[in-house]
């Protein structure tokens, strides 16, 4: 099941705070990824901060994104 990711809230140390269309609120960790292209790019200056979502996902500038389903299966439920 595909999950759009409806809102980002970056946190400190490459961490991502997602809520998705099914109203989960969720925590997703990108520090096991900056050490991979595309995503070391996010590592220089501030451009991790600078996330959006686009088309249901987590983006950056550069044409940087990550897929949704990685993000949800990967991330922790936060609790209610």
């Amino acid at each position: 099941m595909l999950l759009d990711i409806i809102n980002v809230t970056v946190q400190s140390d490459f961490i991502l705070l997602l809520e998705f269309e099914n109203g989960e609120r969720r925590v997703f960790n990108m520090m096991a990824y900056l050490k991979q292209k595309p995503w070391s790019r996010l590592k220089s200056g501030n451009v991790f901060q600078s996330a959006f979502i686009e088309n249901g996902t987590v983006a950056w500038p550069g044409n940087i994104d990550i897929d949704p389903e990685t993000l949800y299966e990967l991330s922790v439920l936060v609790d209610k």
